[in-house]
């Protein structure tokens, strides 16, 4: 618990106040400012007001609503550490950020979620939307995770999917996803079909590396436990006991959608992912992530997650440059350009591992 006193000098407006935070002795103050400040300086200039620090006191001195909010900061930090979390200045800018937005979310509740831990290492939400999804995928047997590259959309579906297969709520984990680009060039490519595929089903596979020891992952694929396919081999199936994901959902087709969504069968659950700012179908055919959200919104037990550059955990110029294309759509479509969609509707991505 952080300790803190308030005293107010009457001055023109704003009220300025300043305040005392006392940080408990256990709490080393190095892990709270960081080392040579580095955390320190990150809320300095996140603040227009004047933070000093001596010994395990903190003194805010500015207006008093920097000072509250300044003490609230101090304290889910405080908290974070005690529940084990080495703080960073991504976690500092991520837990002021939920702190001004005023959701009634805690910081120290959204950045200690465990959702996985595996090798070393656990996986947890770092965005308050973020924590939605991971939510929703426990309280509802369909999930549709929609939002830009690099909001974890994948990632923490995965991650889901190995806890449930673990705690021994599913039987098995399916993987799968559109290999819409290869369409009739597949023929064309070298190999056997399993190489062909093998390109665009590669950031699953790496995902799951991350997550299951990569020397038992082939035991697992051979055993059936986990399968990793194109979604042209869903068809005709009925998977139940199942955790299946179905990720880069935006380039499929309407009657696709509808083909993955009546594979589902008793005891398994559904998680869809994607971007319908990057559609990579050919012009003039629709995009069945976008048409399932008219047709499916608001039926029982299925849920709508929407994230979007704020929870972005890449590089930050990722945020920047997702706002930038939005802007720019925005534009275009306010100005009634009929080709608006065009830069951020469709296009040749390079495949590679991802985040989303």
């Amino acid at each position: 618990m952080v300790e803190s006193t308030r005293s107010a000098r009457k001055e023109q407006a704003p009220v300025r106040s300043q305040v005392k935070i006392v940080v408990p002795d256990d709490h080393s103050m190095v892990s709270l400012l960081g080392s040579r400040d580095e955390l320190l300086h990150v809320i300095e200039r996140a603040f227009h007001s004047d933070i000093h620090v001596r010994g395990n006191e903190i003194t805010v001195t500015g207006p008093d609503a920097e000072t509250e909010l300044a003490t609230r900061l101090f304290s889910e930090l405080v908290e974070l550490l005690k529940g084990g979390t080495e703080l960073t200045p991504d976690a500092v800018e991520r837990s002021l950020a939920m702190l001004r937005g005023r959701h009634g979310e805690r910081p120290a509740e959204v950045l200690t979620l465990d959702v996985l831990s595996s090798r070393g290492r656990t996986i947890r939400p770092k965005t308050l939307n973020q924590k939605r999804y991971v939510d929703a995928i426990d309280k509802h047997t369909v999930v549709f995770g929609i939002g830009p590259a690099g909001t974890g959309k994948t990632y923490l579906a995965m991650a889901k999917a190995v806890k449930a297969l673990q705690d021994k709520k599913v039987n098995r984990i399916i993987l799968t996803r559109p290999a819409v680009e290869a369409g009739e060039r597949l023929g064309f490519l070298p190999g056997t079909l399993y190489e062909k595929i093998d390109p665009y089903l590669r950031p699953l596979y790496d995902a799951l590396h991350d997550m299951v020891d990569p020397d038992s992952i082939p035991r697992l694929m051979a055993a059936g436990t986990i399968e990793v396919a194109p979604l042209a081999y869903m068809r005709g199936r009925t998977l139940n006991d199942s955790f299946i994901i179905l990720d880069e959902a935006q380039n499929t087709s309407p009657e696709q959608m509808k083909m993955f969504l009546t594979r589902l069968g008793f005891g398994s659950k559904v998680v869809v992912t994607g971007d319908v700012t990057q559609v990579d179908l050919p012009s003039g055919q629709q995009s069945g992530l976008r048409v399932v959200q008219d047709i499916l919104d608001g039926i029982r037990d299925i849920h709508f997650c929407r994230l979007d550059s704020q929870d972005v955990v890449r590089h930050k110029l990722v945020t920047d440059i997702v706002d930038a294309y939005s802007r720019y759509d925005e534009d275009r479509r306010a100005a009634g350009d009929p080709q608006q969609g065009a830069a951020t509707g469709r296009g040749t991505r390079k495949r590679g591992r991802q985040g989303g």
